[in-house]
């Protein structure tokens, strides 16, 4: 043990072998409690919003429905999402290096200016003097308080950035590890830099807006604005995917062995990330005036490709490294053979791979087809962008992040989860949820119904003409898929919280399995047949399901690609 590890304080994981820092396992258990707080608040906005679109209940009047709107937004999107990546930059920069965290005091200062922030901010739009929805785009003039929260809370984000790139330089000073990063922290790492170039637009967008608010200076441009604004809201969920990808890697390896099949690749895909999602945000700016059309195309046709590939190339790895892990236990019948005897029953394990195919098959191929200028004109000012995005950040984001909270609790929190048989469940009511919804905003969106709308008379919209009633049912599904989501996510929160401060301990023993008696016994069965022996190749071990699922992906793409541009070439044709 060196210098560095010997003054600092850690135990040793009794599941995986890995040290544990002191000064780091606090801040990673605040964050994790934090980061479900705020996911409630969410939560119960966000039913008010979907019987509000479902027609047939309309339940909030216009004032509530965009409080509510704006609530919703800033913590979903914000605070329940960073608080939950900050908590995994304390764990992949310390735990997974072997190394104490670099400063215990920004960890506080950081966590003081974070919660302070959520908090003014969720106060002062509650009482109704920010009903400016989550973008606040100018000349719409919340009070100071709501800016100055949201600066607050990035501030600290920042803070807590700087203590991850710190704690590395110390590990890689002190030789803690052995050869290269680690996979998962290095997507930590890509999540990070993100992260810090998101929060320079941040400051440049929203620091004017409150000195503008508390009238110390002159109108705020709102073309520049929005550019710098989708600077920090585009770029910011893109360290959700950084950070969602990671987990990806991280929850295979825990719940099945997989191990990735080549790092140097997927650390490539991370780089990519890097360079060009920021300039993907563009793509929120397809319908604005105020940018050129070279600019437009340049970012949009381009660069968001490149970005584009990274997510293809996590999206076959990971389940290309799971078949490689089932086929290597002997599970080779056929094709998907390998694939019916996942640990489905592991809520940590469904939980990941219903955010793989969520992301991949909804919120992938929807985003890219956004992306392109022509369609976009005619489907950005409709419900199709937020069943787009509720597929990634919902179904994609926030699934992996639950699934990660089925192991956290236990590995970190050191308690086992209550109710077992609920929480297995669990991740399955809400990604059916999710996708419901989801499928009820992007139909809907088709047919012309706007988003961002309170009113149910949505018949002036150019494409909803005649199409009203299955607009309507449409909008249905939205509210049926918003309160069968919201039950899941009670779920997931009665479950968690009931689990850290009432669960049965586990100090001093191995976290104990998800799987059942009879999956058990199957595995041991394998590991003494040798299929589970260190060493054996995973180099020749084909992948036949996961390229299948791959074509189909492709085909599935094509498909939607050659409708939306069949429905924009009908559009013109009718004008």
């Amino acid at each position: 043990m060196n210098a560095t590890q010997a003054i600092a304080k850690f135990r040793t994981c009794k599941t995986t072998g890995l040290r544990v820092f002191r000064n780091a396992e606090f801040f990673t258990k605040v964050n994790a409690v934090l980061a479900v707080v705020f996911l409630l608040v969410g939560a119960i906005a966000a039913i008010g919003l979907a019987l509000t679109r479902w027609t047939a209940v309309h339940l909030l009047g216009s004032v509530y429905y965009y409080r509510m709107l704006t609530l919703h937004g800033v913590n979903m999107l914000v605070f329940w999402i960073i608080f939950m990546e900050m908590g995994i930059l304390y764990f992949a920069c310390t735990t997974l290096l072997n190394s104490r965290l670099f400063s215990k005091m920004l960890g506080w200062i950081s966590l003081a200016l974070m919660g302070i922030g959520a908090l003014m901010t969720n106060y002062i739009i509650l009482a109704g003097q920010a009903d400016v929805l989550l973008t606040s785009y100018v000349p719409l003039k919340a009070h100071p308080m709501f800016y100055l929260g949201i600066i607050l809370f990035a501030v600290g984000a920042l803070i807590v950035c700087f203590n991850f790139f710190a704690t590395l330089y110390i590990a890689k000073r002190d030789e803690t590890y052995e050869g290269s990063m680690p996979l998962v922290t290095f997507g930590a790492m890509a999540a990070a830099i993100i992260a810090v170039l998101a929060l320079a637009h941040g400051a440049a967008a929203l620091i004017p807006t409150f000195m503008w608010s508390m009238g110390w200076i002159g109108p705020v441009d709102p073309g520049l604005y929005r550019l710098l604004w989708w600077g920090l809201g585009h770029m910011s969920q893109q360290i959700n995917v950084c950070a969602m990808v990671s987990v990806w890697y991280f929850m295979g390896t825990m719940t099945t062995g997989a191990k990735p099949l080549n790092e140097t690749v997927c650390r490539g895909a991370f780089l990519l990330y890097i360079l060009f999602i920021n300039l993907a945000s563009a793509h929120h700016l397809l319908v604005d005036p105020g940018v050129g059309p070279g600019w437009k195309i340049w970012n949009t046709s381009y660069a968001m490709y490149l970005a584009v590939l990274a997510s293809m190339i996590h999206g076959y790895t990971v389940p290309a490294s799971l078949e490689v892990a089932q086929r290597r236990k002997g599970f080779t019948k056929g094709i998907f053979g390998w694939f019916s005897k996942l640990p489905w029953k592991d809520p940590g394990f469904s939980a990941v791979m219903l955010s793989i195919i969520i992301f991949g098959f909804m919120g992938g191929i929807t985003g890219v087809t956004l992306g392109t200028e022509q369609i976009n004109i005619i489907a950005h000012n409709t419900l199709r962008i937020p069943g787009h995005f509720h597929a990634t950040v919902v179904g994609g984001t926030s699934l992996a992040f639950m699934g990660l909270a089925y192991y956290l609790v236990p590995l970190i929190f050191q308690k086992e989860f209550y109710l077992k048989g609920l929480a297995r469940i669990q991740p399955y009511v809400f990604g059916g949820g999710i996708v419901v919804m989801s499928l009820g905003m992007s139909f809907a969106g088709s047919y012309g119904v706007p988003r961002r709308h309170w009113d149910v008379d949505f018949s002036g919209s150019i494409l909803s003409a005649g199409f009203d009633p299955i607009a309507h049912v449409m909008l249905g599904l939205v509210g049926i898929g918003g309160i069968i989501a919201f039950l899941g996510l009670l779920l997931f929160i009665g479950l968690t919280v009931a689990t850290v401060f009432f669960g049965r301990s586990n100090e001093g023993r191995p976290m104990e399995s998800w799987q059942d008696e009879h999956s058990t016994r199957m595995k041991d069965e394998l590991i003494e047949k040798g299929y589970e022996e260190e060493g054996k190749d995973y180099e020749h071990i084909k992948t036949p399901g996961t390229l299948t699922v791959v074509i189909i992906f492709l085909l599935t793409f094509a498909v939607y690609y050659f409708a939306n541009w069949k429905a924009l070439a009908d559009l013109w044709f009718v004008r």
